[in-house]
């Protein structure tokens, strides 16, 4: 049952004839004291709470209100409603242990979206809706394709990714550089209802605030001096599906205000256009900042912070799933020597001991590198520990090759193969680990 509690009775009749509509069943409260002595006894599913009560319009019964009901019932979500111009009263709300807010006049969609996320979320942390806790009955049941690793801090990474992805909820993900961000929101999206519709991805550190709006909310040609022809914004292609905004952290303050406004009313205008374009977009958020810090130095707006962050999954960085190195190396390598027609490379025990001593500040990312130079370097089914080319735990990765493309340093490895056997092919393709005609093919893409 669905608690509405607003002293207007026009919303109260708004609200319960659009959620019973949807096969809620509904009660309605007009007054604080009412919707107190109903908690006394019942405990509703989820409840939707106006903030102001009284022509005092500071929203501090709403917020007096939520800290009682609480006390009542502390796991029922309670999502509040308040103007556009209230926002900062709803942040005050969130802080208090809300789950969300709505801003009058509300989407429908967008109200039904919220009540929807609250209520599934609550199921699952109930264990209404089961997860699996291992990672064979996660592959099973959940598409985790391209995620590596079997540990405890992944597990729980896996079982978080089960449990939110098939809600409307938006979901910030954080953690290290390097550390897969990017994989972890391609398989929230992979497992969603959203699934067969578009997967945006927005690097939001690569995109300057002159051009902000043009780039996620397009433009009509003629807009501004520039603009030749007609442009969809990332927002637009992304409509019915999910976009991931990437190094959000890196968005300055004007252009969060921006964001802000659409990620609440799902709605913006082209640039050039004056009618409102409204879109149907989840929103997966990425950072290796630290956001409340930045929202404590007023770099980073509280409320979009808490539109964001509504879910959050924290990535833990590669010395911090030790177990999992030797995974992911086997990985990296079955898929460099898969895509170079190359003999399939394993690592020596010590190789993988050298490893998983390292604390990799460059997270699975330097693993990637290491392991592919270190294939590329050595020409041998074995890796070696000479050939990862690490000196200590500690240490950086002392290398005598200088700093190069994989591209570069695979014909720089051709070359010295070559040199080696004086111009001799087969010899030359056995020292490289690859056969005679995967040899030509990469002679004659480096013209040697």
């Amino acid at each position: 049952m669905i608690a509405i509690i607003d002293d207007d009775a026009a919303v109260r009749s708004s609200l319960s004839l659009l959620l019973r509509r949807k096969g809620y069943e509904v009660e309605t409260f007009a007054s604080p004291q009412e919707v107190l002595e109903f908690v006394r006894h019942t405990t509703p599913a989820l409840m939707l709470m106006d903030m102001n009560y009284s022509v005092d319009i500071r929203g501090e019964e709403g917020l007096e209100l939520l800290q009682e009901v609480r006390i009542f019932c502390p796991q029922t979500p309670v999502i509040l409603i308040t103007a556009w111009g209230s926002i900062a009263l709803a942040v005050r709300g969130m802080q208090a242990g809300a789950f969300d807010f709505i801003t009058k006049p509300w989407d429908n969609m967008q109200l039904l979206a919220s009540v929807e996320t609250a209520l599934n979320l609550r199921s699952r942390e109930r264990g209404q809706i089961p997860v699996p806790s291992s990672r064979t009955e996660l592959d099973e049941r959940y598409d985790l394709e391209g995620i590596i690793g079997r540990s405890p801090q992944m597990i729980e990474v896996l079982s978080s990714i089960a449990r939110i992805a098939d809600t409307q909820a938006s979901v910030l993900i954080t953690g290290e550089s390097g550390t897969g961000k990017e994989l972890v929101a391609e398989a929230i999206h992979r497992n969603s209802r959203r699934r067969s519709k578009p997967f945006v991805k927005v690097n939001l550190g690569g995109i300057s605030q002159s051009l902000f709006e043009s780039e996620m909310f397009g433009h009509k040609r003629g807009a501004f001096t520039d603009a030749h022809a007609d442009r969809v914004g990332r927002f637009s292609l992304a409509d019915r599906g999910t976009i991931f905004l990437d190094e959000i952290g890196e968005l300055d303050l004007s252009c969060q205000v921006k964001l802000l406004r659409v990620l609440q009313d799902q709605s913006f205008e082209v640039l050039g256009d004056s009618r409102p374009t409204r879109v149907d977009v989840r929103v997966i958020s990425a950072t290796n900042a630290d956001l409340g810090a930045m929202v404590r130095e007023k770099t980073f707006r509280e409320d979009l912070f808490y539109r964001i962050n509504l879910i959050q999954i924290h990535l833990p960085a590669l010395r911090e799933r030790v177990e999992d190195i030797p995974l992911l190396a086997q990985h990296f390598a079955d898929r460099l020597t898969e895509h170079h027609g190359m003999p399939r490379a394993t690592f020596s025990r010590a190789a993988l001991e050298q490893l998983s001593s390292y604390s990799f500040p460059g997270n699975i990312r330097e693993l990637k590198n290491i392991v592919e130079r270190s294939i590329l370097v050595s020409g041998s089914g074995c890796i070696e520990v000479e050939a990862l080319q690490i000196n200590s735990p500690s240490s950086v990765i002392q290398s005598s090759v200088p700093a190069m493309s994989l591209e570069e340093l695979e014909e720089q490895t051709i070359r010295r193969a070559l040199e080696q056997h004086r111009g001799n092919l087969s010899r030359a393709a056995r020292t490289l680990g690859i056969s005679r005609a995967a040899l030509y093919r990469r002679m004659e893409k480096y013209n040697l």
